[in-house]
């Protein structure tokens, strides 16, 4: 696994969305663009990190910032989580894990005495020019939005 730092221009990507449309990272042009990459939709930690996301997304908004979810979830999975928390912001459904691999946070991963290969929770802030401005990797998942929220308002 081979992270992206600050300073590194962002990979461009194109994903599908929870409709199934294309998102790609240049339609945000002018705008900072926080990748979250999270493991799987709809379970306990990836679900508190999106409902305290939604939760201060017009904070993050004020500050000209907006919030794409990506994980390796099949995009007619999204629609479920969406719904089911009320999300106010769009996930990106990376199936082949390329753009995860693109930003270096697809590797080894273990859990309960297992390994296998999956995303790791990290974060990407993107400035208005498309170059990674920071990278968020150490915090609680209940904790990442004020993590974002203070990096932001320093």
């Amino acid at each position: 696994m081979n992270r992206l730092t600050a300073g590194a221009p962002a990979p461009k990507f194109s994903l599908p969305n929870e409709h199934g449309e294309t998102v790609n990272l240049t339609d945000f042009s002018g705008k900072k663009v926080l990748v979250y990459f999270y493991p799987k939709a709809m379970t306990p930690g990836c679900t508190v990190q999106a409902q305290n996301l939604r939760d201060n997304k017009s904070e993050l908004e004020k500050l000209n910032v907006v919030v794409l979810g990506v994980s390796p979830d099949a995009v007619k999975r999204l629609p479920k989580f969406i719904e089911k928390e009320q999300l106010n912001f769009s996930l990106l459904s990376d199936e082949d894990h390329a753009v995860a691999e693109a930003f270096g946070v697809w590797g080894l991963k273990k859990f309960m005495g297992k390994e296998y290969d999956g995303i790791h929770r990290i974060s990407f802030l993107i400035n208005e020019q498309g170059v990674i401005e920071h990278v968020f990797d150490k915090f609680k998942t209940k904790d990442h939005h004020q993590v974002v929220l203070d990096y932001l308002n320093q």
